[in-house]
C-alpha cells in the first residue's frame, strides 16, 4: 500500500494505491475525486478539482447524517431541530488528517464536532476507504455515545461514474424484487411500485434519470450491480445496502448511489420516523459498507 498527500487549491488530497488501483480523496468532505485503474479514470470528471461552468460539479459526494433533502431544509428530531442542505453536513465537513491503516485510511468525525443544528445527539463517525482484493471498500461506522437513547441516521455515498454516453452504457441489475419509491420534487409522496425483475439491463427509461430512481433492494438476493461502457467496466457490491438511487444530469455519467435511508416525505414525518432511517443502538455501533471494483 502506498500513501501520498498533496496540497491543492481545494485543500489536501490524500491518495492510496495498491495493485494498480489508485484512489484520491479530497479531505474537504472526505470525497473520492479519483478512482483509477489501468490508466482509466472511473469517476465523473476523474481527478478534476476545478468546478465546471455548468452541470454537476462533484465526483462522489458523502451523505450524512441524513441524505437527499429535508422538507424546507429542516426537520424535528426528538423535538430538537435538524437543519441543513442537500445530503447533510458531511459533504462540507473539514476532516482532519486521516489515520493510516495497513490497507487504507480512516476519516473521523468526533461527536463534539458535529454541528448542533445539523444533528443533536452525540454520535461519532469513522469513515474508512480501503483497497481490498482490487476493490475500493467504503465503510461507515457510527458510534452512539448516548447512554439512554437509540440514535437515528441516514447516510451513503453519491458516486458518479463516467460513461461515454448514457444511452450506450449498460447498467446491469441483478435479479430480484425491487421496490421503487416515488419522490416528485425530491420528496416521497407515499407511492411505491414493485418490480419482479429477471436481471439484466436497467429496466426503466434512462430519460428519467435526471429525476432519479429510488429503489429498495432488500428483496434482491445477490446485490451486485455492474456498469459496462467502452473501455470501462466495474462491479458494485451492495450486499449490505438497503436502497440504491440512480441519477444523472448529463450524458457523460451515471450515479449509482448506495443509500441507507430515503428522502423526506411530504407531508413530513419526525426525523426518527423517516422512511428507511437507520438505528444505532445506545452505547453501540452501526457498521455498514460497500465496494467498487474496476475491471479495466
Amino acid at each position: 500500500m502506498e500513501f501520498r498527500t498533496s496540497p491543492t487549491a481545494c485543500g489536501a488530497l490524500d491518495e492510496i494505491s495498491s495493485g494498480g488501483l489508485t484512489v484520491g480523496i479530497l479531505r474537504k468532505g472526505a470525497e473520492p475525486v479519483s478512482l483509477r485503474c489501468g490508466g482509466i479514470g472511473y469517476l465523473h470528471r476523474d481527478g478534476e478539482l476545478v468546478p465546471p461552468a455548468t452541470g454537476w460539479a462533484n465526483h462522489a459526494t458523502l451523505m450524512g447524517y441524513f441524505l437527499h433533502r429535508l422538507l424546507d431544509g429542516r426537520s424535528l428530531y426528538r423535538g430538537k431541530p435538524v437543519c441543513g442542505g442537500t445530503h447533510g453536513f458531511l459533504r462540507h465537513f473539514d476532516f482532519d488528517e486521516p489515520q493510516r491503516l495497513v490497507d487504507g485510511l480512516v476519516y473521523r468525525v468526533a461527536s463534539d464536532r458535529v454541528p448542533a443544528d445539523a444533528y443533536p445527539l452525540r454520535v461519532a463517525l469513522d469513515l474508512s476507504y480501503r483497497i481490498i482484493g482490487g476493490a475500493l471498500r467504503v465503510e461507515f461506522c457510527f458510534t452512539n455515545e448516548e447512554p439512554e437513547l437509540v440514535a437515528h441516521v441516514g447516510f451513503g455515498l453519491h458516486p458518479g461514474f463516467a460513461v461515454s454516453r448514457v444511452e450506450d452504457a449498460k447498467i446491469l441489475l441483478p435479479p430480484g424484487r425491487y421496490v421503487r419509491h416515488f419522490a416528485p420534487g425530491n420528496f416521497l409522496d407515499g407511492r411505491t411500485e414493485v418490480l419482479d425483475f429477471a436481471g439484466g439491463e436497467f429496466p426503466y427509461p434512462k430519460s428519467g434519470l435526471n429525476g432519479s430512481y429510488l429503489l429498495g433492494i432488500e428483496g434482491v438476493p445477490d446485490r451486485r450491480f455492474r456498469i459496462e461502457d467502452s473501455g470501462r467496466s466495474l462491479e458494485l457490491d451492495f450486499s449490505e445496502v438497503p436502497y440504491v438511487t440512480f441519477w444523472n444530469d448529463s450524458d457523460s455519467f451515471v450515479c449509482v448511489e448506495p443509500c441507507w435511508g430515503l428522502p423526506d416525505s411530504n407531508p413530513q414525518t419526525a426525523f426518527e420516523n423517516k422512511p428507511g432511517i437507520q438505528h444505532v443502538p445506545l452505547l453501540g455501533q452501526l457498521r455498514r459498507g460497500f465496494s467498487i471494483k474496476p475491471n479495466p
